[in-house]
């Protein structure tokens, strides 16, 4: 029998294989977070967290930005799509069968959730991911927006989302005083300064945080505005699509 050619691992494997850096991706797998919180997590030295964190930024598997609540703080989110790229290409590289990329649709829930978005101004990102995701589950999800300080819904948000097929026109800010109170199964904050203000809800929700600059915020040509909310909308759907997979996993057990 012939020799066979030794291959090292790929970068990606190599990566995850340290423990650290698997519970660091873990933990952002659910939500967005600040360093401090991922050092009382793990119970680790900062500086070692920080040098973990670098290696996997260098990567691109995770990304930083600053708080738009306190620039002093760095939040850290996980690219789901850049790990599914790398995932499947470490298989592919190991066999040509192992390089199956397309995501699979998720399953509409069988039981009844409720979830609720909340920013700022429930104004543009609340807005967008309450409509996008009412549209992906068909209706089958309960889910609503609302804002610690609403204004109203910004034209831009439903522009784009016309150019989705979603419909918000008739849609309007809510104060987060309007759902105190009520039961929800998850609470998802996509305002860094809704997620250090965002109250105790009964029976104790799911809490998760996706920290999206304000669109609003965007400077420069409408048309330069406007790309910053068809930015922030895709990358909504993209979260949108893989929380439908962990309602159906979670609800199914698989």
């Amino acid at each position: 029998m012939a020799a066979v050619a030794l291959s090292k691992p790929t970068g990606f494997l190599k990566l995850l294989s340290h423990p650290l850096r698997w519970q660091i991706l873990k933990i952002l797998a659910q939500s967005d977070l600040r360093v401090q919180e991922l050092v009382l997590l793990l119970n680790q030295p900062q500086n070692l967290m920080s040098y973990h964190l670098h290696q996997l930024r260098k990567q691109q598997v995770i990304h930083e930005h600053r708080s738009i609540a306190d620039g002093r703080e760095i939040y850290y989110s996980l690219d789901l799509d850049q790990v599914r790229m790398l995932y499947f290409s470490s298989g592919e590289a190991l066999h040509p069968a192992l390089g199956e990329k397309e995501l699979p649709s998720p399953a509409i829930p069988r039981n009844p959730v409720r979830v609720l978005f909340i920013c700022t101004h429930n104004s543009a990102r609340s807005q967008m991911a309450e409509a996008i995701l009412r549209a992906r589950s068909q209706g089958k999800i309960d889910v609503f927006s609302a804002g610690t300080e609403p204004t109203e819904v910004h034209p831009l948000a439903i522009r784009t989302l016309a150019e989705m097929k979603i419909d918000i026109r008739d849609h309007r800010s809510k104060s987060l005083e309007e759902y105190l109170g009520q039961d929800f199964d998850y609470i998802i904050t996509v305002c860094d300064r809704a997620r250090e203000s965002c109250p105790v809800f009964p029976r104790d929700p799911v809490r998760i945080h996706w920290s999206f600059p304000d669109p609003a915020d965007a400077e420069g040509s409408e048309s330069d505005r406007f790309r910053a909310f068809q930015e922030t909308a895709v990358q909504l759907n993209t979260r949108i699509g893989y929380l439908l997979l962990t309602i159906h996993r979670e609800q199914t057990g698989h």
